[in-house]
């Protein structure tokens, strides 16, 4: 049974409710046997019988009562927040980096799109199925891409915009957005709680916002560790997978811009903190980013291997990046946050930008939960159409 979706729900609620009836149901024999003895004033060795096993019985439902509350709790809280898309990432049992091989040299997104000697590469079409998660809606695609440069393997979903089937449009190319959940974090999320497409399909079609391809790739890639969207020789290489394979995907198997000025980046918390890094490290693949509470040190979170290791930490701070960068990046920045979750970061980096990086910052109040961030999608969408117009 999937982890996340209606029916483990469902399963978790019968559960906790069956294991209240059993400590009921022993609370009423308990009571009956108690008044049996004390009417006939007949008292039993070990309390009417089997005294240490009753007392093991009682607390071993009393922990069922426990178990079932809190998984319940926490099945709810999941599929509000879609942490972790299945039991291979709750448990830690799933593999998502077959390999860490030393990338390619990177020659920016147009370079990528061809090959070495100067002829036209060869694209790797896929096949593309209804997203898994009940939580996503049903016209978001999904398929497995193993990373031929990165070495790592995993799901990405893809949602294109209403014009991208109109007639008219069919000889065009569409700008794209990359979403970043955080961590933990499913590529679920941005489709399904975020509802980004559901929020933007009528903007993009009434011509409010540019219709751009949605592309939400898997961003937990390692056991029970934020990858930093980083390139860590020997471990993994997340920023190859997410800057790289990813976008040549898309670019094979759907009609979209194979240049830097139409790809953008969105993320919230540890998946802004991703956006920025990408963007202002990648000029050459993405013109912009928008970042939802996100951080500039890699210590936001210390799950990441960035921050765990002390050249990493210095290197892929994207403050850092920004203010040791040979020529300002030619970016554009959205950020948000609230006061000591994200917004002095997001000002630290306003401050530090220079022509042509621009940034742009927006104060927010809600805490760090999806509920704070859904709200912010239209406005960052409408602010991302004047960089990107429609095609």
């Amino acid at each position: 049974m999937a982890l996340t979706g209606t029916p483990f729900f469902i399963l978790t609620i019968v559960l906790f409710v069956g294991s209240i009836a059993l400590a009921m149901a022993q609370f009423r024999a308990r009571n009956k046997g108690t008044a049996v003895r004390g009417g006939s004033r007949r008292r039993q060795s070990g309390g009417g019988g089997g005294g240490p096993l009753r007392a093991v019985g009682y607390l071993a439902t009393i922990l069922l009562c426990q178990f079932t509350a809190v998984t319940m709790v926490f099945v709810l809280v999941n599929n509000d927040n879609q942490l972790y898309d299945n039991w291979g990432d709750l448990l830690g049992t799933s593999n998502h980096v077959h390999s860490v091989p030393v990338p390619p040299k990177d020659a920016g997104l147009a370079g990528d799109a061809a090959a070495a000697s100067g002829a036209p590469r060869q694209k790797q079409p896929l096949t593309f199925k209804p997203a898994s998660s009940d939580a996503v809606p049903k016209d978001v695609q999904q398929t497995d891409l193993k990373g031929p440069l990165s070495g790592v393997e995993g799901e990405v979903l893809v949602w294109t915009p209403p014009q991208y089937n109109d007639p008219a449009y069919k000889d065009k190319t569409f700008p794209v957005v990359e979403l970043l959940a955080g961590y933990p974090g499913s590529s679920s999320t941005w489709f399904g709680d975020m509802a980004a497409s559901n929020q933007l399909s009528a903007l993009m079609k009434s011509g409010q916002v540019t219709p751009f391809i949605l592309v939400s790739p898997r961003v937990q890639l390692l056991n029970n560790a934020d990858t930093g969207c980083a390139d860590v020789p020997g471990k993994v290489n997340a920023e190859t997978w997410l800057s790289r394979d990813v976008p040549q995907m898309v670019i094979d198997n759907f009609r979209a811009d194979n240049t830097a000025a139409g790809w953008a980046l969105a993320g919230f918390s540890a998946g802004a903190h991703c956006a920025n890094r990408l963007a202002i490290g990648h000029p050459d693949r993405y013109r912009a980013a928008i970042a939802m509470s996100g951080y500039n040190d890699p210590t936001g979170e210390k799950a990441s291997l960035t921050y765990q290791d002390p050249k990493l930490r210095v290197v892929d701070n994207p403050l850092y990046m920004l203010t040791h960068s040979q020529t300002p990046p030619n970016v554009g920045l959205w950020e948000t946050g609230k006061k000591g979750d994200g917004y002095e970061d997001a000002e630290a980096l306003k401050a530090a930008a220079k022509s042509p990086t621009s940034v742009t910052t927006f104060e927010t109040t809600g805490s760090h939960v999806i509920s704070t961030w859904k709200p912010l999608v239209v406005p960052a969408f409408e602010w991302l159409s004047t960089l990107i117009p429609a095609p």
